[in-house]
């Protein structure tokens, strides 16, 4: 993880996992970029603002800045309350933090039946964070991008882990 988005961790740690999970996906060095025009990902999925995705994507308008954050922080809202309805334990905030971006980028469902959760609610923080780096491929080919993202994210995650 380059110092930029570390510092950038770190400051956001007195916001929370919620602040943390959007300096990863939104800040200057994140790991989602923005883009205010509609597209396809790489998964062929209607995708705006920070990946925000779903069936109110409208491909052929143009998002503000505005709406691009209201739509993230709306999205990581919803990331926090599903997440934290599967976590049994408590965890470093860096750690949930970790999880909202991982979350964010591959949905509750695959969340939930993932060995990373069962890890992580086995007490076993250090392991359910190395099960990110399994997380890189996308429609079965294995993409460098995630494999950055998910780097990043163990890093994170592994930070207040004993």
């Amino acid at each position: 993880m380059n110092i930029a988005l570390t510092k950038a961790v770190l400051a956001a740690v007195k916001g929370g996992a919620m602040a943390i999970a959007s300096v990863l996906i939104s800040g200057s060095d994140g790991l989602e970029g923005v883009r205010y025009h509609p597209y396809l990902d790489v998964s062929g999925v209607d995708t705006v603002c920070y990946g925000h995705t779903g069936g109110d994507v409208i491909m052929n308008r143009t998002y503000t800045k505005n709406e691009c954050k209201y739509i993230l922080h709306r999205d990581i809202r919803n990331v926090a309350k599903q997440v934290g309805a599967k976590i049994k334990l408590k965890i470093p905030i860096t750690t949930r933090g970790a999880l909202y971006s991982f979350v964010y980028n591959v949905g509750i469902d695959n969340f939930d039946k993932s060995t990373l959760l069962i890890r992580l609610n086995q007490g076993r923080e250090r392991a359910a964070c190395n099960e990110l780096s399994r997380w890189v491929y996308s429609d079965g080919k294995v993409l460098q991008g995630l494999i950055d993202r998910r780097r990043i994210e163990r890093e994170v995650c592994l930070m207040g882990v004993k």
